[in-house]
């Protein structure tokens, strides 16, 4: 019986949930520094001076450290954004966010670190503060860069003919804010670095070592090979750690310049205001269609908070364009962006980036134009999915799907929910006027997986102690790849899991790697282990012939009992150990650098059902029911905790979340005090309907599952939270749906 598609436990939570693994922060490394930043508390401005003379006196205190100090290359955007907008390591002249470092501190302690940061005095002349992205691009706008000679970092312009909405018969737009969320990882931001004569060592909680190898060899001119970077447990990512923070990247200059190792852990009011936020769109759409539920037409104009320095988050509106469409069978598609600078901090890649955007857009959108066609919206979607002997299928946009079954997604989470039954008791409701409103609310999705498709490295050696070592470039931090992998080569060899070791996260020992993010985990890195495993098989099936004394043609490996014997004669075999015996003299080590075929396209939908109490605004999330379809499922207990802590993280965007300034550009969320992450008291059980349906571009037919739930989960609980109010004239509000939010929709209307 195959081990894929089964149950299997997780092998790293013991030690996580025992002992707490070893992260960043429990590495003992004798003689290390802490480094402590001076950061900004302006969101923008010139710095006039910097007194460091009370600091570098204090007691413990090894190096006080400025832009002046240190010979550092500004980091550079990616290509496609504009190259003015560098960022420097520490600030130079101007500071463009509140919690922008600005002096490094080196102190034998941290409290004496500290103390010592505490002593410097940053003068600092404030400048405008753009907080508002669309004020930002407004023609009298002060220049966040003046070099740039415009606060657009990037501009996406539609391709074709502008749409028209002329012939439509019903017409709907409105504006949404996608809000700023925190990523707020268990673990914040933390690294250790040092030198070994001319090497350097970074010991760093990140989603893959070689991008942060790569990015150190840029910054400080060596080779690759000079560098060494392992990342051991990781408390979380998200996509936010996905790049070296500048507050890392300048710890191996600290390390050189004191001769001895330092160490950073930032604060959580740092990492508040310090890690990249997520989302940050300001969306306007529009869609069209006919009377009876059609959809013809749909444009969406994003404009697209990039913060102080864009990056990342610049780029984040290809992905809203790429997933435009959605899971709808639209003819005609516009879409246009601007990614702007504000003096806030930067954003990034947040779990999903830029697909629970496109997704919360369009599905707004279907709802509004249901309610104005007097249509049901589970109706409307039905009308207008993907059929599912259309794939693979091109979207408007020229991303083409590689397989779907949209409808058969939406009715099994509408069956499982009892959409029926649920409309009447919410008309029964109505009709009674309860004070306890119901709503139901939808969201269907589909997101791209593995977007930039690309390779992975994998080896599966056998010892000679007959047990197998799988050595992988893709890092987890959270997604349980030590069991997943290990099932994998179980599942070619016949080996137990006890009898497989995984080892990743360190470039000495991993020829190379990709950040892991984007959901390719499974179809990509899995894959490669597959095939590295399968090549091993191979190996191995010639050794055992000759221990067989038959033709390698004849020699087959029974996968249950882990031996290998001759075609029909299993009652003669040689198992694991027997082989491993033979290596003495040559390795049995095979490696797999397998490339995905393109990526792949994991869809789902979505049931919110919430009370919505009418006196006081108050939203109780009664029930989450989930289809998440991520192609060939290899262990559903993994995919069962992906999907709930995506739900819980989409949920929080819609109720709870949001990242805030005031008009000054001062964070008035830098604490869990301010920002509200719930806890499980606020969620629901969530119900999960299982479904596969297999991708053509990998040999595991695998998708990505570990943003899914961040997808439909927000749009859901949106649309939940109006419906329940539409009967009193309630058209749209933003998110979060607060009690305030909601108490004053109502009183406005």
């Amino acid at each position: 019986m195959s081990i894929l598609g089964h149950r299997v436990l997780r092998r790293e939570d013991p030690a996580l949930l025992t002992d707490g693994g070893t992260y960043v922060d429990d590495i003992v490394r004798d003689g290390a520094a802490h480094v402590v930043y001076v950061r900004s508390t302006v969101a923008h401005g010139h710095i006039e001076s910097i007194d460091t003379d009370e600091a570098r006196t204090a007691p413990g205190v090894l190096a006080v450290v400025t832009a002046a100090d240190i010979d550092l290359p500004d980091l550079v955007p990616l290509a496609i954004v504009d190259q003015a907008m560098t960022r420097p390591v520490l600030a130079t002249d101007t500071v463009r966010f509140v919690g922008e470092p600005v002096v490094a501190v080196v102190a034998e302690t941290r409290n004496q670190a500290v103390d010592a940061a505490e002593a410097v005095i940053v003068d600092i002349e404030p400048r405008p503060a753009l907080v508002d992205p669309e004020a930002a691009l407004e023609p009298d706008a002060p220049l966040l860069f003046p070099a740039a000679g415009t606060n657009a970092a990037m501009v996406i312009d539609h391709h074709g003919d502008p749409v028209s909405f002329d012939d439509c018969d019903v017409v709907v737009t409105t504006r949404t804010v996608n809000q700023r969320v925190a990523p707020v990882p268990i673990e914040a931001r933390s690294a250790l670095a040092w030198w070994e004569d001319d090497r350097l060592v970074v010991e760093i909680g990140c989603q893959g070592p070689h991008p942060v190898r790569t990015a150190l060899a840029e910054a400080y001119g060596l080779d690759p090979e000079q560098i060494r970077v392992v990342c051991p447990d990781v408390g979380g990512g998200f996509g936010a750690k996905a790049q070296i923070p500048a507050e890392a990247l300048l710890l191996g200059e600290l390390a050189r310049r004191i001769d001895r190792p330092v160490r950073w852990s930032e604060t959580r009011s740092e990492n508040l205001v310090g890690m990249n936020h997520g989302r940050g769109q300001v969306q306007t759409v529009t869609l069209g269609g006919t009377a009876d539920g059609h959809l013809t037409t749909y444009r969406l104009e994003v404009v697209q908070d990039a913060g102080g320095y864009p990056t990342m988050g610049a780029i984040l509106p290809f992905a809203t364009r790429i997933m435009a469409s959605g899971v709808y069978d639209i003819a005609e598609v516009e879409y246009r962006s601007r990614s702007v600078a504000t003096t806030t901090t930067p954003t990034g890649a947040y779990r999903g980036a830029g697909r629970p955007e496109a997704a919360a857009a369009l599905e707004r959108a279907v709802d509004l134009f249901a309610a104005e066609a007097g249509l049901d919206p589970a109706d409307v979607r039905r009308r207008n999915f993907v059929a599912p002997d259309a794939f693979p299928f091109q979207t408007p946009m020229g991303t083409t799907y590689d397989s779907g079954d949209y409808e058969g997604a939406l009715d099994r989470v509408l069956a499982a929910a009892g959409y029926d039954d649920l409309r009447a008791e919410q008309a029964r409701r109505r009709a009674a006027d309860d004070s306890r409103l119901l709503g139901i609310g939808l969201g269907c999705y589909v997101e791209i997986t593995a977007m930039t498709g690309g390779e992975e490295f994998a080896s599966v050696q056998l010892r000679p102690d007959g047990t197998a070592l799988v050595v992988t470039g893709s890092n987890p931090y959270g997604q349980g790849h030590v069991t997943s992998w290990a099932m994998l080569v179980a599942e070619r060899t016949g080996l137990p899991l006890d009898r497989i070791e995984v080892v990743y996260g360190d470039t000495d020992v991993v020829p190379h790697g990709e950040v892991t993010g984007g959901s390719r985990s499974a179809q990509v890195a899995g894959s490669s282990v597959d095939d590295a495993a399968g090549k091993l098989v191979a190996l191995a099936r010639d050794r055992a012939a000759d221990l067989l004394e038959a033709a390698v043609d004849d020699v087959v490996l029974d996968a249950e009992t882990g031996a290998f014997h001759v075609v029909g004669t299993p009652a003669i075999s040689v198992d694991w150990a027997a082989v491993a015996d033979t290596a003495d003299t040559h390795e049995l080590l095979a490696v797999s650098d397998f490339s995905s075929g393109g990526p792949s396209f994991p869809f789902g939908a979505h049931v919110a059902v919430v009370e919505v109490d009418r006196d006081t605004g108050q939203v109780d999330l009664v029930r989450m029911v989930a289809c998440d379809d991520a192609g060939r499922i290899l262990n559903p207990l993994i995919v069962d905790g992906q999907v709930h802590g995506g739900l819980a993280q989409g949920i929080a965007q819609a109720l709870f979340e949001e990242v805030r300034y005031d008009p000054d550009g001062n964070p008035v969320t830098a604490t869990l005090i301010d920002y509200a992450v719930p806890s499980a008291a606020e969620l629901p059980s969530f119900e999960r309907v299982p479904m596969e349906t297999p991708s053509p571009m990998n040999p595991l037919g695998a998708k990505g599952i570990g943003e899914s739930g961040t997808i439909g989960s927000t749009p859901a609980v949106q649309n939940a939270v109006i419906d329940a109010l539409a009967h009193l004239g309630v058209r749209h509000i933003d998110m979060p749906l607060t009690p305030e939010r909601v108490w004053r929709a109502l009183q406005e209307l």
